[in-house]
């Protein structure tokens, strides 16, 4: 009998847990309901390779659900309908991408436990950097959103999951128009921020995307055993996200614009200040308005989600020896 193919992902970090696709039997063994969705990949047949169907939302969430299960041991983790449901590939490189940043102010040493606090600004319904963040490293958590509902459903996904109790901590923005106002107190120091900034700049433009990526991937289905990644970061995107979620005014430039300026006003009592940028044109914005509010160093890390390619802006305040200084 043929031996499965199995393609490393070479696009993913190092650390990342599906840097070598997906194991759809041992993903069977944990989550059984994952079962149905699976199939031979038509594409690739004489690789016996299998997959499920990433234009299927109730696929991509019972597999979302059996990583979350077998890598992170996460218990009857849930989304409400018409919610983002995330790529784990590639919200996991952001958090190891994280990881490295953090090394790079500690000496080379990642480091790990709940004094490193990360600030999630917009958890959404998911509540998944928060729970690969504290599952690869120990690290703790404020997960913040617009949304109530949002909020109430990561409340759920924490009462199931004691483990994350104590990490992970919840607060409503009650004021949309701000980011950090309400949420950092002058008592408060972060070690990083982390951010999916709002892509779209209308509803329109959120819609029209996502009828344009429904049509692509009905038109040419590319996805393979462990390619999630490049199958993936489209359907995943397309169901489900609330308003807040996928589009704001002024889209994604207008929202991490706003984000660095209200950064300045807290500019001791976070280490590093990071964000998602999808768009490259809207780099060169940003770093003006970076330059703006004077920050002491600024860091671009390039990371591929399947076939899109976006990447991480960091920036600091903390001149060099105030980082090393920093108390993790």
């Amino acid at each position: 009998m043929k031996a499965k193919t199995i393609t490393e992902k070479t696009n993913l970090h190092p650390r990342n847990l599906d840097r070598f696709g997906y194991d759809f039997e041992e993903l069977i063994q944990k989550s059984p309901e994952l079962k149905p969705f699976v199939s031979a990949n038509k594409h690739n047949p004489d690789a016996l390779e299998e997959t499920i169907d990433f234009s299927n939302p109730d696929a991509v969430k019972s597999l979302n659900k059996a990583l979350l299960l077998s890598h992170y041991d996460i218990q009857n983790w849930d989304i409400p309908k018409n919610y983002l449901c995330p790529p784990i590939p590639g919200r996991a490189d952001y958090i190891h991408y994280i990881a490295d940043l953090l090394a790079s102010s500690n000496n080379g040493i990642i480091p790990e436990g709940e004094t490193v606090q990360g600030l999630d600004i917009g958890v959404g319904a998911n509540c998944i950097y928060p729970i690969l963040g504290n599952s690869a490293y120990g690290w703790s958590f404020v997960g913040t959103d617009t949304d109530l509902k949002a909020i109430e459903n990561c409340s759920a996904i924490i009462e199931e999951n004691p483990k994350l109790i104590d990490a992970i901590s919840l607060q409503q923005q009650t004021e949309s128009r701000f980011i950090f106002k309400n949420i950092i107190t002058p008592e408060d120091k972060f070690t990083f921020t982390i951010c999916n900034p709002p892509f779209h700049a209308s509803q329109d433009e959120a819609t029209k995307s996502t009828v344009r990526k429904i049509n692509n991937l009905e038109n040419a289905k590319t996805t393979t055993r462990g390619t999630a990644e490049r199958g993936e970061a489209k359907p995943v995107l397309n169901f489900g996200g609330h308003n807040a979620e996928l589009w704001c005014e002024g889209g994604e430039l207008g929202f991490v614009t706003q984000m660095i300026f209200e950064s300045a006003k807290y500019p001791m009592q976070c280490l590093w200040f990071t964000t998602l940028v999808s768009k490259k044109e809207n780099l060169s914005s940003l770093y003006k308005t970076l330059n703006k509010v004077s920050v002491v160093e600024i860091k671009t890390i390039d990371m591929a989600q399947g076939q899109k390619t976006s990447r991480i802006i960091a920036w600091t305040f903390l001149s060099e020896a105030q980082q090393k200084a920093w108390k993790f």
